[in-house]
């Protein structure tokens, strides 16, 4: 190993463990409990599996894929010893953060290695910028589970298909948006069948263990449950109402049965019902266009970092949900966008790190204040989702824009 890529490597991890330090810690300073989901719902959830009650996902419909439940088990074992010292909820917030560096750092030594590139330097210098950015709501949320295993299987995908495939898949069944990098890796890549294949061998895997646990109709019930939401506040579609709301027009309520802020507005719940599948055509024709230049021999380098982050963008911005934490989704395919083609990622990897600042600003430091419908947070929230829109128009054309050719042809 090099000394300067050495010297890289140690400020690289420097920053990685201040940022995460930080980061944890502004989560027990910052208003409106941005780490009250970890207490109030992930840890009753493992106590209640755990000691002969329902388990969430086998006996009882849920709203996240089953293997979710994993990690909120794994953070109420390493709680354990530390219950005694400082309390319940205490121990599993840091049992969670402990948990989340762990798996960040596992995936940050796959990005960095020894020696970095430079294009591997500035995709972890975007990593440790975005989260940083992004605050609390980037560590205390089972997102925050997912992201790494979306970035080791992003950086595998060339050299190790099938074991990247699977860590998508896994992805997948803790929060469904690492499929939409699956779902851009099968279409661009020539190893597809072969990641196809693993991924359904892997889900079938899954499934058949749920079934031998006695799930049946729970299995999926995480799509089904996703149906009875209204139009949450800081969703995309939810921006216009919110105005409305200014003027007095519009309602803010809290649905106790979803646990979060919604929409009370004439039109409110018409604009939700057809979110879904616009998203879902959206995100049909994305695979289209990836589909044509994959056929035509477009590169892996050039179309799939374009086409991961347009699904992943489709899934937040057409989604009647907008929950903070899904900036971090943004991540990943930024991260790969960046160590494959850093020519053309510079536009997208500044808009995500906007975004993330700008998300912090409205939850949590300015929730509250949203919640009154006041205009600063209002007006903040609709610049972070017009970014939103910019940001899947920047990748859709840079999809289209993919150079691809038909292979030649020799005639007799």
């Amino acid at each position: 190993m090099s000394r300067g890529g050495s010297a890289h490597a140690v400020l690289l991890w420097t920053a990685f463990l201040a940022v995460h330090v930080v980061t944890a810690v502004t989560g027990w300073l910052y208003p409106s409990q941005p780490m009250g989901d970890i207490v109030l719902v992930y840890e009753p959830w493992a106590s209640a599996a755990i000691s002969g009650g329902p388990i969430v996902g086998v006996t009882e419909t849920w709203v996240y894929p089953q293997l979710a439940l994993l990690p909120m088990l794994a953070a109420k074992a390493l709680a354990a010893p530390l219950v005694g010292a400082m309390g319940t909820s205490a121990a599993y917030l840091v049992a969670w953060a402990i948990l989340v560096t762990v798996l960040d750092a596992l995936a940050f030594a796959v990005l960095v290695g020894r020696s970095p590139s430079r294009p591997r330097r500035l995709g972890a210098w975007f990593w440790v910028a975005a989260l940083l950015l992004l605050g609390p709501i980037a560590l205390y949320r089972i997102d925050a589970i997912t992201v790494p295993i979306a970035v080791i299987g992003g950086l595998w995908l060339s050299r190790r298909p099938a074991v990247a495939a699977a860590l998508l898949t896994i992805g997948a069944w803790i929060k469904i948006w690492p499929g939409a990098l699956l779902a851009a890796a099968i279409v661009a890549a020539t190893t597809r069948m072969r990641m196809l294949l693993t991924a359904a061998a892997v889900s079938a895997a899954i499934v058949g263990v749920l079934l031998l646990l006695g799930a049946d109709s729970e299995i999926f019930g995480f799509l089904t449950e996703q149906t009875g939401r209204g139009l949450q506040i800081e969703a995309v579609a939810a921006t216009p109402f919110l105005w409305l709301a200014v003027a007095g027009a519009a309602r803010i309520e809290y649905s106790f049965e979803i646990l979060t802020f919604q929409i009370a507005a004439p039109g409110a719940d018409a604009v939700g019902a057809v979110l879904t599948p616009l998203m879902l055509v959206l995100a049909a024709v994305i695979l289209l266009v990836g589909s044509i230049k994959a056929t035509r021999g477009a590169s892996l380098s050039r179309l799939l970092p374009p086409l991961g982050l347009s699904l992943v963008v489709t899934l937040i911005a057409l989604n009647k949900v907008g929950s903070p934490q899904f900036q971090t989704w943004l991540i990943a395919p930024v991260v790969l966008w960046l160590i494959l083609d850093r020519a053309r990622a510079t536009a997208p990897a500044v808009i995500v790190l906007a975004l993330c600042a700008l998300t912090c600003l409205v939850y949590p430091l300015n929730y509250d204040a949203l919640l009154r419908a006041e205009l600063l947070p209002v007006l903040v929230l609709t610049l972070r989702n017009a970014l939103l829109i910019v940001l899947l128009a920047v990748g859709i054309r840079a999809l289209v824009r993919v150079p691809a050719h038909r292979p030649s042809t020799t005639r007799e």
